[in-house]
């Protein structure tokens, strides 16, 4: 990872860190009864990365060839995944267009974002509810965005069939991730 992105990851995770302090004070209490938490998703985490850099609260592990960025806050109970595509001077009109397209029917619980003049895959959660299955499927389904962007734009889930987009391809990944990082 570059020394920008990562400069610029450290602000973002700044900013989500002001956000989700709002956030926790907005939520009701019982939304804070923790099954999932820091301890857990690292022994997760562990299971598909041997040496992921980090610990309690944020680390980045190797998923293929990508740094992916795994960022939560218990007291918040937010957990985030994160995974720099492009700067956005390199996107065009049409590229924009498409995102917010695949936003709507094929990037389904992942998503598109921009921040701090960068293209981003995200996948956002509650951390309490998150479940082995839930981090999984999302870790597979923000990479796939990445891996699809300029092509199907597709998180490899499913896609709504209320939408534009109509092609399916990156299943594999969701299911390899699944079954190497599944609860014993």
């Amino acid at each position: 990872m570059s020394d920008r992105i990562f400069k610029l990851l450290v602000i973002v995770l700044f900013s989500v860190s002001s956000f989700t302090v709002f956030a926790e004070s907005t939520e009701p209490e019982q939304a804070k009864t923790c099954s999932m938490d820091n301890i857990r998703l690292e022994e997760i985490i562990r299971r598909l990365d041997k040496s992921p850099e980090g610990s309690n609260g944020m680390w980045q592990l190797k998923v293929g060839n990508h740094a992916v960025t795994v960022i939560t806050d218990e007291d918040a109970d937010r957990m985030r995944i994160v995974i720099p595509i492009t700067e956005t001077s390199e996107l065009t009109e049409k590229h924009l267009y498409r995102i917010m397209q695949a936003n709507f029917d094929s990037a389904l619980d992942a998503r598109y974002a921009i921040a701090k003049d960068i293209l981003w895959s995200a996948y956002i959660h509650p951390l309490s509810t998150l479940s082995d299955e839930d981090f999984l499927s999302g870790l597979g389904q923000t990479v796939n965005l990445v891996d699809t962007f300029g092509g199907s734009f597709s998180s490899g889930s499913s896609t709504f069939i209320g939408g534009d987009s109509s092609e399916l391809k990156e299943k594999e990944l969701i299911k390899e991730l699944l079954k190497k990082g599944k609860a014993i």
